[in-house]
């Protein structure tokens, strides 16, 4: 560490599991753990003792990053800020997540979806280098989008959520529409395709699917539909798909394909008609695009406190 590349803290905060690190970037971490997401409390208790416990170890840290499942409340002014709000989540809605961060630590805090933590990632150091809008999405145990937008991480009256938009529902095997599984909604895109939906449509885990498994075509028609709405409300230049459920052999070209047809020759910009694959592509940083993501929100804080 340097005195003008200081050590961040880093919280990727997710529905199943909470990664923390001490970083600088790609090429500084010093330490990475992993926390089970149980009760808020007994959640919150540990991160704060794995922070104080690693900054003995190896220095204190200037910021912390949080990229967090959500809903959230990002405006600062809000009553809220920082809290995880309406969130299907059991024991989850209305809980805060910066405010115990700041009151223990004292340092500047950066606060941001996971997603959009992941957008910020993949676009400082991973495959959204240079592309200027970027739209990130993950697919595991739900479904989520970030966007870059002139090199800032998109708000608005809330922030974005791809994961419910709302797509025509998959028919099944038996000739019937299936259920969404969504607590909120009846036709969304989390509702179809995060891994909870695929196992209670299909009785069994997405990661035991085989390669053949019809579950497969399904996920991606579906995905594409969701893609090609992004696609032409947003524009980005590049999207990015991570997640878990993304990781199923073949799943990538099979959603390429499905967003080609439904665009159905409609959309003509070069990068869409690239035979090489380059629009829709995999995290360039794997499975750490929300972490390094995480440090990038607090890199961000600590600049704007100075």
């Amino acid at each position: 560490m340097t005195p003008g590349n200081p050590l961040i803290a880093a919280i990727e905060a997710g529905g199943t599991k909470f990664n923390l690190a001490l970083g600088t970037g790609p090429d500084g971490l010093r330490a990475t753990a992993r926390i089970p997401t149980t009760t808020p409390g007994e959640t919150m208790a540990a991160v704060l003792a794995w922070l104080e416990q690693a900054s003995l170890e190896h220095g204190p840290f200037a910021a912390i990053g949080v990229g967090s499942f959500g809903p959230l409340e990002l405006d600062p002014a809000a009553p809220h800020y920082g809290y995880i709000t309406s969130t299907p989540k059991p024991g989850w809605p209305f809980t805060d997540v910066a405010g115990p961060l700041q009151r223990r630590f004292g340092v500047p805090l950066g606060f941001d979806t996971d997603v959009n933590a992941a957008a910020l990632g993949e676009s400082l150091w991973g495959a959204g280098q240079g592309v200027d809008p970027l739209v990130y999405l993950t697919i595991g145990t739900g479904v989520g989008g970030g966007a870059i937008l002139n090199g800032r991480t998109l708000h608005g009256i809330l922030h974005p959520e791809m994961g419910h938009l709302q797509v025509p529902a998959p028919i099944g095997l038996s000739g019937e529409a299936v259920q969404c599984h969504c607590p909120y909604h009846d036709s969304c895109l989390e509702g179809f395709i995060c891994g909870p939906a695929l196992a209670a449509r299909w009785g069994a885990p997405a990661e035991s699917f085989a390669p053949d498994h019809p579950a497969w075509l399904s996920v991606a028609d579906t995905l594409a539909r969701g893609l090609v709405s992004i696609l032409t409300i947003l524009s980005p230049r590049r999207i990015i798909l991570g997640g878990g459920v993304m990781h199923a052999p073949g799943l990538l070209p099979a959603v390429r394909d499905a967003v080609a047809r439904h665009l159905n020759g409609y959309l003509q910009a070069p990068a869409l008609l690239d035979p090489e694959g380059q629009y829709i592509v995999s995290p360039g940083l794997g499975d750490q695009s929300g972490l390094l993501g995480s440090i990038a929100l607090g890199q961000q804080a600590l600049a704007a406190s100075r």
